[in-house]
């Protein structure tokens, strides 16, 4: 039995987020995870995240703040332990209905089988315009 690759666990978690399952996306994380989305001041789905039970909380915000509309991953960059994921999605906010659509780039790293990097850079002005914009 071969042990997946760094960019098998990091693409395993999509299909898990998309079914809700939070639990098992939360236990590809390490005890201890570097997790950074640069963001505007206020949103509420995007914590302060330093572990596996901090991603659980951040995926479950995520679920109840934004509906995911659109997921498509264009590239998939492997170097060793590091992943980098580029694509776009679309997402609906709830609170105000509006879309946050972006392209984006995920820089994750993953040691000894566990995701131990999240690093998420996306438009933070379509975040922001599409929460804030009344």
């Amino acid at each position: 039995m071969t042990a997946e690759s760094p960019a098998q666990i990091v693409q395993s978690l999509f299909p898990l987020l998309a079914e809700g399952k939070t639990r098992e996306a939360a236990a590809l994380f390490a005890d201890s995870v570097s997790f950074s989305i640069p963001h505007p001041p206020g949103i509420p789905w995007i914590p302060e995240v330093d572990s596996a039970e901090g991603m659980r909380t951040f995926f479950e915000l995520l679920r109840t703040h934004v509906q995911s509309k659109e997921f498509d991953l264009r590239q998939v960059i492997a170097d060793g332990d590091d992943v980098v994921l580029i694509g776009r999605m679309v997402s609906e906010v709830r609170k105000t209905g509006r879309d946050i659509d972006t392209a984006f780039a995920l820089h994750a790293t993953v040691e000894g089988g566990r995701i131990t990097r999240y690093h998420l850079y996306e438009d933070s002005y379509a975040v922001a315009k599409a929460y804030f914009d009344e």
